[in-house]
Parts: C-alpha cells; sequence; structure tokens
C-alpha cells in the first residue's frame, strides 16, 4: 500500500504541477516547505543538526532560519523537477548559469572522458538537462533498481527524457559500462557526498569523518577520465547558479585504492567549500557523519534507522542520483539513503533525496 501510494504520488506530481503557471508552482512549493519546516519532523532537525557541523558557530535561530530556507530550496528543486520534462529547449537553456564551464568544456575536448561529481546541492537533474540542451553532450548516470518497480521506471522515463543515459545498479556491470563511456571519451556524472556501503571511502568532512563513494575517484584512476567537482546553488532568480571547479588530479604514487583516498578527500574538500558558501541548497535530510551512525542501544540498527528517520530503503532512483560507489574490483553499488517525495521524501529509488518532512 505505502508503495503505490508513494508512486500515485509522484505520479500525480509529474502530472499537475507540471501544468502550473510557474508563479503558482514556485508559491506551492514555498507552502509546502514551511508546512513541513514548522511540523519540525525529524527530518527537518537532522538538517539542523547537519548544518550545525558546517556552521559550528551558528546559533539555534540562524540554524532555524537555515533550515527553513533548505526547505525551500529542497522544494523548489522538486517544483522544478516535476516541471522540467514541459519546459522549452529556451528555458532549459537560460535556466542555469555556470561558473568554470571552461573546466568541463578542455576536459570533453581533451577525449579523455570526464567523471563530474556533485553533491546534493541545488537541482543537479536541471544541470543535466542543461549539459544535453545547452551543450548538445550526452551522459551516463546510475540508479538503482528499489521497490516499487512503477516509480523506478517513472524516474528512468525522466530522466531519459531529458537526454541521459540511465544505467540499472547490477553488480559490477555498472562500473564497468561507465568505465567503457569514458574510455571512449564521453561524460559520467554521479552524486557523490554520502556513501554507508562497505566499500566507501572514509574522509574528514567539516572537521569529522564520513563515507563517501569509492566510485567516481576510482574510475578517474582506472580510465585517465578527468574527475571534475560540480557544486550548485540558489539565488533569488529563476537561474541555478553552479561552479565548475578545477579536475582532481589523480597522484603520481600509490597503490589505485591509495590514489582514489586521496582524491575522494580532495574532493570532499571541495564540496565542503561549496555547501559552506551556500549551506542553504544543501539538501542533506539524513545522517551522514559516522559519529550519527554508529549503533546505540536506544535505536535501531543502521539498515531500518534510515526509514525511522524518514526516508525509504527504496523507492526509485531520484532526480539524476547516479551515486555509484565502486570498488576496487569494479562493483558498482548505489548509495544507500533516504531523501524523496514531496511531503514524504524522494528515496533511493529516491533514495537520495526521499525525506519525511
Amino acid at each position: 500500500m505505502k508503495e503505490r501510494l508513494t508512486d500515485a504520488l509522484y505520479g500525480l506530481g509529474w502530472a499537475t504541477v507540471k501544468k502550473l503557471p510557474e508563479p503558482v508552482a514556485v508559491r506551492l512549493g514555498q507552502q509546502i516547505a514551511d508546512a513541513a519546516w514548522r511540523r519540525r519532523g525529524r527530518s527537518v532537525l537532522r538538517l539542523e543538526a547537519n548544518l550545525a557541523r558546517v556552521l559550528p558557530d551558528a546559533a539555534p535561530e540562524r540554524l532555524a532560519r537555515l533550515s527553513r530556507a533548505g526547505m525551500r530550496s529542497y522544494m523548489r528543486y522538486w517544483m522544478e523537477s516535476f516541471r522540467l520534462p514541459a519546459w522549452s529547449k529556451e528555458r532549459t537553456r537560460s535556466a542555469f548559469a555556470p561558473e568554470g564551464l571552461h573546466h568541463l568544456e578542455e576536459g570533453l575536448a581533451s577525449g579523455r572522458g570526464v567523471v563530474i561529481a556533485l553533491p546534493h546541492m541545488g537541482n543537479y537533474d536541471l544541470a543535466g538537462a542543461w549539459v544535453t540542451t545547452r551543450l548538445g553532450v550526452p551522459f551516463t548516470t546510475v540508479a538503482e533498481r528499489l521497490k516499487p518497480e512503477t516509480l523506478y521506471d517513472r524516474f528512468v522515463a525522466y530522466r531519459e527524457g531529458l537526454g541521459m543515459e540511465v544505467l540499472p545498479h547490477a553488480g559490477g556491470s555498472a562500473f564497468g559500462t561507465l568505465a567503457r563511456r569514458l574510455r571512449s571519451g564521453g561524460l559520467v556524472c554521479l552524486v557523490a557526498d554520502r556513501d554507508l556501503s562497505s566499500s566507501g571511502i572514509e574522509v574528514t568532512f567539516f572537521g569529522e569523518a564520513a563515507k563517501m563513494p569509492a566510485g567516481p575517484a576510482m574510475l578517474a584512476v582506472q580510465t585517465g577520465a578527468l574527475l571534475i567537482p560540480v557544486t550548485l546553488w540558489y539565488d533569488r532568480s529563476p537561474v541555478m547558479q553552479g561552479r565548475v571547479h578545477a579536475p582532481i588530479e589523480v597522484p603520481a604514487e600509490g597503490t589505485r585504492a591509495e590514489k582514489a583516498t586521496v582524491m575522494t578527500q580532495h574532493m570532499a574538500d571541495v564540496f565542503a567549500s561549496g555547501i559552506a558558501e551556500h549551506p542553504q541548497d544543501w539538501h542533506m535530510l539524513q545522517r551522514l557523519w559516522l559519529a550519527d551512525l554508529e549503533p546505540r542501544p536506544d535505536r535501531p540498527s543502521e539498515g531500518t534507522d534510515e526509514v525511522a528517520d524518514g526516508g525509504t530503503d527504496g523507492a526509485a532512483d531520484g532526480p539524476a542520483d547516479g551515486s555509484a560507489d565502486a570498488s576496487a574490483n569494479g562493483s558498482a553499488r548505489k548509495t544507500q539513503g533516504a531523501q524523496g517525495t514531496p511531503g514524504e521524501g524522494a528515496g533511493s529509488a529516491e533514495s537520495d533525496r526521499r525525506t519525511e518532512a
């Protein structure tokens, strides 16, 4: 029943929201976000706790203001995503204004292949649609096949309609396909700021230990592709802002695993700089730091805790959420998580966007 309801809510969003005039959709998103913020549910409290790591000196009042802005940013993401399939090419081309675009253009021109790694900031589906529409460059991402199948199919069709190639997570085949795309000079985009799997790489993030996917760095190490971090944010205009950062170099020495560890830490540092500048646009409504994930007698184990915290470990891989973590033997896994549909969240099948607000 819950799976059918989730699927129906997504279907309603795509069928209804995309038909609304843009000012109406914007106001609706803000109203939903404010209502969720006033409820002070677990995900809002988790967002504030995460923001407290980003801004350790912030007073509770500032964190509350930031979490409200964060929920509005999160709902803007959803309203845009529901409306993207109905946007004209002209509207899509004018909806994103990234800085540092030359890093991506030069990387693609080199023929080495490019891995773009993003945190959960802004709207990475919009950024992807802009790349395929404005630059005319197709790219590949990964989605975990989760229940309900109908919702997974919705998200795959949605992304493919925006010009993306979506690979299902299936053992090591996704990593191998991504590597082949890169060796042929292609573009791969992966969301990469959270990983709870056994093959994630431990990094220092805002001064504490967290895990991030090994996939982006391992792909760069094994294929010679460029690893380019991208951060996204909103301002008060209808145009999303972003920064394409300089490529992360592969270390000259060390094993593959050691090189991937160094590169992933560098990636985490770049993410942290972008998040610190625009904390309200980091949509992390889940536990991230290892200290928050340690089992305690008074709470369920890690696997069930994510569901209790407002997500579902399985709904349909959400907006451009291709955070594959790849181990050295070439296996690929999607990042565990749950953040997703409006009002409830969008989880691992929107697992990285799903939440019970």
